[in-house]
């Protein structure tokens, strides 16, 4: 009887999920396909026929530059994010549950502020007049003042400003689950600290590695808002290009193509995620 009154809620439920999916994921994407492969027309942006232009044009050596200083970017945007986030997600992981609470709410406290509105807060901090140089000169550490804006590391220090908490949360939920036998079992093996670290925590903690490199390598390369504001016209994204190719250039098949470049990235990274966690899975049983 219960089960029969569950049914029509399991059905409503079904229905808005896989339409939330339908026309809010699968459509939009399709629709950027479908552009990918049509002509660049002025007067209505894209028309027939169909052609790989686009993808060709993504081989011009002016374009895979950018793509390549972008990937340099997100890259080190995320080995600097996952050099602080795997010792600060370890060390939440082991203080007590109401500490933890309280951390992690101090963490998400800045998604309370809108992204852009932080950005804009660092430029004042980095600026030739901002907070950071009135603060070294007053020391008496630095003559002049640094040029900090408008520079690769202003972008990097935005973006992992931005992405940090995106690399922390998925590894502090490995950590988390980690399993305090395995590691004395180690020990008891004769394992040392870094050969337990090693050979026990590294893949034990990979697929949440893997998840934080998903939610920052690919966002970074598509923040097109964070070079604007501190890296000026010569530190661009790809983001960037696919922002220029449909607002200004009017070019929307190559920023069509471009966009679905980044999506089959994520599609990669995922994939490797998902394979990660299968192996260890299948290691554990």
């Amino acid at each position: 009887m219960r089960s029969a009154r569950q049914q029509p809620f399991r059905t409503a439920v079904l229905i808005l999920v896989w339409g939330w999916l339908l026309f809010l994921v699968f459509t939009p994407n399709l629709l950027v396909v479908g552009a990918s492969v049509m002509t660049r027309d002025p007067g209505t942006f894209i028309s027939l026929p169909l052609n790989l232009d686009a993808y060709r044009q993504l081989l011009n050596p002016l374009y895979l530059e950018v793509f390549l200083h972008s990937l340099y970017m997100a890259a080190m945007t995320t080995l600097i994010c996952l050099l602080i986030g795997y010792p600060f997600a370890w060390s939440l992981s082991k203080v007590a549950r109401q500490h933890q609470v309280l951390l992690i709410f101090l963490l998400i406290v800045p998604f309370w502020t809108n992204s852009l509105v932080r950005t804009y807060a660092l430029k004042l901090i980095l600026a030739t007049n901002g907070l950071l140089n009135s603060a070294l000169m007053s020391l008496g550490l630095i003559e002049e003042p640094l040029q900090m804006l408008y520079t690769e590391g202003a972008v990097i220090i935005g973006l992992v400003y931005l992405l940090l908490p995106f690399m922390i949360l998925p590894l502090y939920a490995v950590f988390d689950d980690l399993r305090d036998d395995l590691l004395r079992a180690s020990h008891d093996l004769g394992a040392g600290r870094f050969s337990t670290f090693i050979h026990v925590i590294v893949p034990l903690t990979l697929p949440g590695v893997l998840a934080g490199v998903m939610l920052v390598l690919l966002p970074a390369m598509g923040l097109f808002f964070v070079p604007d504001i501190l890296g000026g016209s010569r530190n661009l994204l790809v983001g960037n290009v696919i922002k220029n190719q449909f607002l200004d250039a009017r070019n929307w098949p190559f920023g069509a193509a471009a966009s679905i470049v980044l999506t089959l990235a994520m599609a990669f990274l995922m994939f490797a995620h998902r394979l990660s966690k299968r192996r260890i899975g299948e290691e554990g049983v």
